[in-house]
């Protein structure tokens, strides 16, 4: 049993009152913990990944007492060292000895003041008396060198009890006072007395250089010689903390001071517009439940967080913020933002740099639940939050939470509206394009759930109040080639006949698999890239250029991020090998499958127009991602769906620097040309029709806003009475 030497008697660990768990945000880990515990302890083992000299100053109080007791401590630290320094050594240009001590004399730091000097004398002397004694590990494993990342810390009492600590947290002023850092307590006379007992185990290993693929060396004496030229005299002090210091002489950094509580609020460099508080006060009235119908570029992810910021100003109590979003590229856009409204979020899905998202998660939960936390922010991926592990998790504080859906149509789909939980009270959804086009059921689930518009902020207001710049519109007809025509005709019937036979028209699994693979077949449509070669050669020399291939439809609900149907890769590769060999352009693709790293690389080199002229996208584009220096798009996709070509558009529209308007140039299918209808009989021409109807009516939404709507009014004549279409007649979305 570990005991003191000398000293007053003091109290037993048994007697303080010691939480399983100190977090840097919520407690003051050093006056609630360290401190208390030292100034009762006989002995403190400490192992760390990172040691600086300030960090000993820093919990000198407690050490004081500790010394007192007639107790010692022994430290195992790590030299920060630098793939300059692992390459080094590797190499066998300098001795690991040799760069570890460089590296040790630079954590040792000159004390700017009276206060640190004499805090740093007592250091010393400690030292000198072989009270505290420190060793120094590296990894050394496999002939190569690294950091020594171990963060366990151990406590001893006079009485032979044990307190074993561990998490994130190194002995460095940052560490104490400026980093979000915790850690677990385990006791030993409780029912973690194995768990302590390993804990010492595993410490004694290391101290005395047993433990496999760690190398523990002893403090370097030329390390040892450099602080001890701080040495002032040879006497400790432990009545430091009892002596005056004028105030000036304690530096900031040594002051420990809990940080400011986060807490949703409204940043102070933001103002809400009118229309974005009478929203939010729409959303209150109607008990914070409610859509925000609001187009793309008038400000929905500040309106969905300023909403936050006023259900937990309402509440005054506990509340969980469950934000829900499409995909990882939109979730990291958000994190942003979030944390400008002063919260730190949870980020969770596959690819998070919070490696420990599950655990923080479940963390979370229970401080909620247990009243420790009156909030907590997480944002989940809608594949990560359909995932059985966070369901479970977020269950037991369900009527505490509040869920928020960016694109929030996408929940109205059968595989994700079963996770539109009744329990949650407080529901908020956000899109452009909330209605489902051709799935009333799942547009019903939406409303059913998330209740009435509390706004419905259109395009054409966002245009007209000049949030979103002015543009021109210009339709290029495309047809199919004779192969492409026959095949679609065929799908085409075979659609027919499923919709004769359900008068419901409700679609069968075998119906969405036809529609998806003839949207493909539009969109893939070969005479496509050709007539976009034919165009660019007017735009050669220009920048700030998208292309969108590929086509999806809301039934095409397997897609997974990262994953490209084979027709989509075939065209963006077609496009970039056309446009960047062919016309000697310099394009780049932009797709779910290059990471985010290269994602901002490529957002930085098209927005200078230099090594960048044309992005080629496929769907990443379509819910979120923001690049407002397009100033001319070119659209092969032919979307029927008025959900992705208002999205697609609106990605356009975004107000950007200089820009003063936007040209879209969108490739209409028209499937036969027109003056090849006299050549094919009726049956086929019936079996276009809903193409070419679908196609007139998206040139005429386009058309409606632009700056020259007479270019598409004179090809949506042609191809009526063409195709003998009644434009009076209201399209049918069923109309297949």
């Amino acid at each position: 049993m570990t005991s003191c030497r000398v000293g007053e008697k003091t109290l037993s660990f048994r007697d303080i009152e010691i939480k399983t768990e100190y977090r840097s945000f919520r407690d003051d880990i050093v006056r609630d913990f360290y401190i208390p515990l030292l100034k009762h302890s006989c002995k403190y083992q400490r192992a760390v990944g990172f040691f600086s000299s300030t960090a000993l100053i820093e919990i000198s109080e407690g050490i004081c007492e500790l010394v007192k007791n007639g107790g010692s401590i022994e430290l195992i630290a790590s030299p920060k060292l630098s793939e300059e320094d692992i390459e080094a050594i590797e190499k066998g240009i300098k001795l690991r000895e040799e760069v570890i001590e460089d590296r040790i004399n630079t954590s040792i730091f000159e004390p700017k003041n009276e206060y640190e000097e004499e805090r740093l004398n007592l250091l010393v002397n400690l030292i000198a008396n072989n009270i505290l004694e420190i060793k120094i590990a590296v990894i050394d494993k496999d002939n190569s060198i690294g950091m020594f990342h171990e963060k366990l810390g151990l406590l001893y009492d006079n009485d032979g009890n044990v307190i074993a600590f561990s998490g994130s947290m190194n002995e460095s002023t940052m560490a104490f006072a400026h980093n979000y850092e915790s850690i677990d307590v385990f006791k030993s006379w409780e029912f973690d007395k194995l768990r302590v007992e390993s804990k010492i185990k595993a410490f004694e290993a290391i101290w005395e250089d047993e433990e496999p693929n760690i190398r523990t060396l002893d403090f370097p004496e030329a390390s040892r010689q450099k602080l001890f030229k701080y040495r002032k005299n040879d006497i400790i002090d432990l009545d430091l903390d009892k002596k005056a210091f004028c105030k000036e002489d304690i530096p900031e950094s040594s002051i420990i001071m809990p940080p400011k509580k986060l807490k949703p609020e409204l940043p102070s460099n933001i103002s809400l517009r009118d229309y974005q508080v009478e929203a939010i006060d729409e959303w209150q009235k109607r008990n914070f439940v409610g859509i925000f119908d609001m187009a793309t570029g008038t400000g929905k992810t500040i309106t969905g967080l300023s909403a936050v910021v006023r259900l937990y100003e309402s509440l005054k109590s506990g509340l969980a913020i469950f934000i829900v979003c499409p995909y990882q590229h939109l979730v990291n856009q958000w994190v942003e933002d979030i944390e400008n409204f002063g919260m730190k979020p949870i980020i969770c899905h596959s690819a998070s740099t919070q490696r420990n998202w599950k655990s923080r998660l479940s963390d979370a939960c229970l401080s909620l639940e247990l009243g420790i936390e009156d909030h907590f922010c997480a944002i989940f991926t809608n594949a990560t939050y359909a995932s059985s592990y966070v369901q479970d998790t977020i269950k037991p504080i369900l009527k505490k939470s509040l869920i928020l859906v960016d694109e929030a149509h996408n929940f109205g789909a059968e595989n994700l509206s079963k996770f539109l939980n009744k329990d949650i009270p407080y529901r908020l959804a956000l899109s452009a394009t909330i209605e489902r086009y051709g799935d009333e059921e799942g547009t019903e689930k939406l409303f059913n759930y998330f209740g009435d518009k509390c706004i419905e902020y259109t395009l054409e207001e966002a245009i007209r109040n000049d949030m979103l710049t002015r543009y021109y519109y210009y339709p290029i007809p495309v047809s199919f080639q004779e192969e492409e025509l026959s095949e679609y005709v065929e799908i085409s019937k075979k659609i027919a006949k499923t919709f004769a036979i359900n008068k419901k028209k409700k679609l069968s699994e075998h119906t969405k698999m036809l529609l998806i693979k003839r949207a493909r077949m539009v969109a893939a449509a070969s005479e496509k890239v050709s007539a976009l070669c034919n165009e660019m050669l007017n735009h050669k020399d220009d920048a700030h250029m998208l292309v969108y291939c590929g086509a999806t439809t809301m039934r095409d609900e397997g897609y997974m991020e990262g994953v490209a149907p084979e027709e989509e890769k075939r065209q963006i590769d077609l496009v970039a090998e056309k446009l960047g060999n062919e016309l000697g352009m310099k394009v780049a693709k932009f797709t779910s499958e290059e990471n985010a790293e290269e994602r901002e690389i490529l957002k930085k080199e098209f927005d200078e127009g230099e090594s960048l002229q044309v992005l080629i996208a496929i769907r990443c584009l379509d819910e979120g991602v923001n690049i407002p220096n397009i100033r001319k798009a070119f659209i092969l996709a032919s979307s029927t769906n008025p959900k992705e070509y208002i999205q697609r558009r609106g990605r356009v529209l975004r107000k950007a620097k200089g820009k003063e308007y936007a040209a879209i140039y969108d490739f209409i299918m028209v499937p036969i040309p027109l003056e090849d209808l006299v050549l094919y009989d009726d049956d086929v021409i019936k079996s276009t029709q809903s193409l070419v109807r679908k196609e007139i009516e998206r040139m005429k939404d386009f058309a409606n806003l632009a700056e020259n709507p007479s270019v598409a009014d004179d090809l949506i004549f042609q191809l009526a009475n063409s195709y003998n279409i009644d434009l009076t007649k209201e399209v049918d979305e069923f109309d297949y």
